[in-house]
């Protein structure tokens, strides 16, 4: 059963009952692959996001970190033979790019390993994204990115949500209209698994161009 994990940001740790069932999800230990959104900066080592699990107590006997470090068939080897992909945050488009550049997009759909993406990691894990200076980014153009696609939604992550939710709708929805939106800030989480959606924290859905607050079910 494919179980993916779309991120906010955690300025701590994990949530007790996201760290739980973490726990129970990830059973084989045996490799992780971290994957850079800024992989030409090498201090960019996830530390962070590896803090969280560490915290929680989930530890691997192997760590990488993909990155210009690694050359494109061992990255690619190491997307194959990991336990847990874990698409690190930081810089949306940079971390796009090289998706594409080193081929892994396709090698992640097929992997039989759990997939984790926070902020920008969760972002690119979604089907399509909406690139707009009003997110941050350095446009002036908006333009729809398309990302790994492990699920046919799009993810708005780590955006401060709750005082601009009329941008974020009117933002949106265009591309609410072709598919769910799934909007969060930080300390949230959607989980994936199988045909079944769950959520923590604040976590808001905006589909054909409405916007609702989701319950949590974690």
């Amino acid at each position: 059963m494919k179980t993916h994990y779309y991120l906010g940001w955690f300025n701590d740790f994990f949530p007790e009952n996201l760290g739980r069932v973490l726990q129970e999800d990830i059973t084989d230990r045996k490799s992780l692959a971290m994957i850079s959104s800024n992989p030409s900066f090498y201090e960019d080592d996830g530390a962070t996001e590896r803090s969280w699990l560490d915290q929680a107590g989930i530890m691997f006997d192997e760590y990488h970190l993909i990155n210009y470090r690694v050359k494109k068939e061992d990255a690619q080897t190491l997307i194959q033979n990991a336990s847990v992909i874990f698409m690190l945050g930081g810089n949306t488009v940079r971390q796009n790019e090289f998706l594409m550049e080193y081929e892994l997009s396709d090698l992640i759909k097929k992997s039989r390993a759990i997939v984790m993406g926070a902020s920008a990691g969760a972002i690119n894990m979604s089907a399509k994204w909406l690139c707009s200076k009003n997110f941050g980014y350095k446009v002036e153009i908006s333009s729809v990115y398309d990302g790994i696609g492990l699920d046919d939604f799009s993810i708005l992550s780590h955006f401060d949500l709750e005082n601009n939710i009329a941008l974020v709708q009117d933002e949106l929805s265009p591309l609410s209209e072709e598919m769910n939106i799934y909007a969060s800030n930080k300390d949230c989480a959607v989980r994936v698994k199988g045909d079944k959606i769950d959520i923590l924290g604040d976590v808001y859905l905006i589909s054909h161009s409405k916007i609702q607050k989701l319950d949590e079910t974690l």
